[in-house]
């Protein structure tokens, strides 16, 4: 709870990853990619309550023994790949009623820790923003990416002012969603269906400890920040 607001945070785990199978429960350091995730957010001084939602039993068995309440089943009409990571999550809202936050926590992002939760959350209520998700500095500047013609002419897909320096020194800060916090508040997010909006702020994190799970390699990218952090969750 933060200034009376009562917070249920969601981690959304459905079962039949194509690029990893069973990716949310694939090891990593020596425990389930999941209990990266339940362990930061049971460390959060700040949630009420975490639960998983998910549509298999397997990952279901893993979070609970993890200490994750799981108290649904996740409908397999959420669970497809056209299923809508709103809709989860107002299903979540919807079986676990009474909060004015909710915080969604991806699996795939296990570097995020406690900390990086409570300071997103601190940070939206001292905005007084709506909602607040996790960002990363670019490495790719918008400014420097382009379509291309079938007649191979480049096309900026930004908008650029003319006569504006292109130097990476120059150009202005950028950011981009990786994945980790996403928060809202509870009714707003009702009405606008989408976390990021106008009223939006963005919590920085570090770009290397950003890693989003996706591939092998990804695992391994993490793998070698969890140890170089001495594998803390805090």
């Amino acid at each position: 709870m933060i200034q009376d607001k009562k917070i249920l945070a969601v981690i959304p785990a459905r079962g039949g990853s194509k690029g990893i199978p069973n990716k949310n429960i694939v090891p990593l350091l020596g425990k389930p990619l999941i209990n990266w995730t339940i362990e930061a957010a049971r460390s959060s001084q700040y949630i009420d309550q975490l639960i998983v939602s998910s549509d298999d039993p397997q990952i279901c068995e893993v979070a609970a023994a993890a200490g994750c309440e799981v108290p649904f089943l996740r409908p397999a009409a959420l669970a497809s790949d056209d299923a809508q990571t709103i809709d989860v999550v107002f299903h979540a809202m919807d079986e676990t009623p009474g909060f004015d936050l909710v915080i969604v926590l991806q699996p795939t992002s296990p570097i995020r820790t406690s900390s990086d939760i409570d300071k997103c959350l601190e940070l939206m209520v001292e905005c007084g923003a709506w909602t607040a998700v996790s960002v990363t500095p670019v490495r790719e500047h918008p400014f420097l990416v382009y379509s291309m013609s079938p007649e191979a002419r480049l096309n900026s897909l930004v908008k650029i002012e003319p006569n504006i320096s292109l130097r990476r020194q120059d150009l202005p800060p950028a950011y981009s969603l990786n994945g980790a916090i996403y928060i809202a508040e509870t009714q707003w997010l009702r009405k606008s269906r989408v976390f990021v909006s106008p009223e939006t702020v963005g919590y920085v994190m570090p770009y290397e400890a950003s890693v989003d799970i996706d591939n092998k390699s990804d695992l391994h990218l993490a793998a070698d920040y969890l140890r170089s952090r001495g594998n803390r969750n805090g």
